[in-house]
């Protein structure tokens, strides 16, 4: 009996021990999983302040930075506020490197959020991979966000590629062009969008007839356009980004040379459609959604953009808009995930988003455990009076 009574003891001391020890073994999960603590979690951002394509890094870190503070006014995500951590990098890449080893090593985020660039992405990848951080929504459309499949890599946009491709189809099939050309920057962003131009024109029985590539600092142009207006192409594809698209777009003007050039969601901007002397009148582009301008009538877009306007002095922008939708998504991953958040609960949150929506109308974004590419949609535009205006009213493919 006495024997029985010291095993029933020890066994109670046992399950004593383990409830107690319980709680301990919580946190110390809790305090194993980077960048999140009982009161924070820690986003960070590498992108474009102050260099060429800082138009559009400003106006998305802003946006999603206005998101943020806007959950944690209202006591932040399961009582955890958000602190969200942007670097420059100037559309620099070994910048690029030097920002994210400061948000791996010094803020020790949990995970990235709307990374800019494609080069600088995939430079910074590996060593974001390595350290198990996620890359969610990178501002890229590169088909390296998503491919390979990586547990942590998540694109949000429809390829470059496939936005050449469905932008090729439609003018051949829809617009006659049989001549098609292809300007690009000589990075792994330019090199994807002509990939898509030449497998679309490949498809339909074509070659490329001209091919013209350049760095993302050239500011003369004069030669590539004169080459290609001589090769006879009556369809530009652009692998371009805002300040050289706009440059392009005045070269080709002053040369006379009235051919249709065709962008893609890095020239989607408003700093390309509204630039002095409205060389982009007639230019068109392919985008993962369509920007809501601030005469916008629906409620929703007019308090974000409102909002935006009051806070930082300017107009959100298409990019801006794409933050406020990666933000708001997040947000809601974030809530789904629950109080109990380590990377497994955020990684399967993620994978069980569908069809979420933003407030701007864009596509709807969907992920599984097999498939961490959001979207494939893609939408036609061209610039009318400095404005951009959806030719066609729904997405293309090919």
């Amino acid at each position: 009996m006495a024997i029985k009574t010291g095993l029933t003891r020890r066994h109670a001391m046992a399950g004593a021990t383990g409830l107690l020890a319980a709680p301990l073994i919580a946190r110390h999960a809790l305090a194993a999983t980077r960048g999140v603590s009982d009161t924070e979690i820690i986003i960070g951002n590498m992108t474009d302040l102050s260099g060429v394509t800082a138009v559009q890094g400003t106006n998305n870190a802003q946006a999603m930075r206005m998101a943020f503070d806007d959950v944690n006014a209202k006591g932040g995500i399961h009582g955890r506020k958000i602190r969200f951590v942007s670097e420059d990098m100037e559309y620099i890449v070994p910048k690029a490197v030097q920002a994210m080893n400061k948000l791996l090593n010094h803020d020790n985020i949990f995970f990235a959020l709307a990374n800019g660039g494609t080069p600088h992405n995939d430079a910074v990848m590996p060593a974001m991979l390595e350290k198990g951080v996620p890359n969610v929504f990178p501002l890229t459309c590169a088909r390296s966000m998503y491919e390979p499949f990586n547990r942590l890599k998540f694109g949000q946009f429809a390829s470059y590629y496939d936005q050449m491709r469905a932008g090729v189809k439609y003018f051949a099939e829809k617009r006659g062009k049989k001549v098609i050309g292809s300007m690009y920057q000589d990075t792994d962003f330019g090199k994807d969008v002509h990939a898509g131009v030449v497998a679309q024109t490949e498809a339909m029985g074509m070659k490329v007839a001209g091919i013209a590539a350049s760095r993302p600092t050239d500011t003369d142009f004069n030669a590539p356009v004169a080459k290609l207006r001589d090769a006879g192409c009556d369809l530009i594809c652009m692998g371009t980004i805002v300040k050289d698209t706009t440059i392009i777009l005045q070269t080709a003007r002053k040369m006379g040379w009235n051919v249709d050039f065709c962008g893609q969601f890095a020239s989607y901007s408003t700093a390309v459609a509204e630039a002095p002397g409205e060389p982009a009148e007639g230019f068109y582009s392919m985008s993962p959604g369509l920007y809501s301008y601030p005469d916008d009538p629906r409620p929703a877009v007019q308090d974000v953009g409102t909002r935006y306007r009051k806070q930082f002095g300017i107009d959100i922008n298409y990019l801006g808009e794409a933050g406020w939708s990666a933000a708001t998504c997040v947000i809601d991953v974030l809530q789904r995930a629950g109080r109990d958040l380590t990377l497994d609960t955020f990684i399967a949150s993620l994978e069980s988003m569908n069809k979420w929506r933003d407030i701007f109308g864009s596509p709807p974004l969907s992920m599984s455990a097999s498939n961490h590419h959001a979207s494939n949609q893609s939408f036609l535009s061209v610039v009318k009076a400095k404005r951009w205006t959806p030719v066609e009213p729904d997405p293309l493919s090919y």
